[in-house]
């Protein structure tokens, strides 16, 4: 059914208290893991990337955050994510933009694979028609 204006509020109020609260989190695990590259352990490949997210996220926090600050500029949110997609964090994004990216990254990938596949259809022609 339809929501009225306080359910929609109650869910942003909730949907950033849980984005916050992630990067809250994220933020302790990279710090911890600083600590560990200052003392000389290293990294793994995933956890690296981790952090590289992590801190990422915690400078796009500061042009997020004035929308959250100043009073009615969320409502301009809409037209800057339009302008901008990737300038809320990662902790912040819904189910559907994630799998939106997920897609275009896919599509991406399949159209790759299509050109590789076309390209080496070419050359075997091409060696085919030397040799032959």
């Amino acid at each position: 059914g339809k929501k009225s204006w306080r359910q929609k509020a109650v869910e942003e109020l909730k949907h950033y208290y849980k984005g916050f609260h992630l990067l809250w989190t994220d933020t302790k695990v990279a710090a911890r893991m600083v600590w560990r590259l200052l003392h000389g352990q290293v990294l793994t490949r995933r956890e690296r990337r981790r952090l590289l997210r992590t801190c990422a996220d915690l400078f796009r926090l500061v042009p997020f955050l004035v929308f959250v600050i100043v009073p009615f500029m969320e409502f301009l949110l809409p037209v800057f994510l339009k302008l901008f997609p990737d300038m809320l964090p990662s902790t912040f994004e819904t189910e559907s933009k994630r799998e939106e990216k997920l897609k275009k990254k896919l599509n991406a990938r399949l159209e790759l694979a299509k050109f590789l596949r076309e390209t080496i259809a070419e050359m075997a022609k091409r060696n085919k028609a030397d040799t032959g």
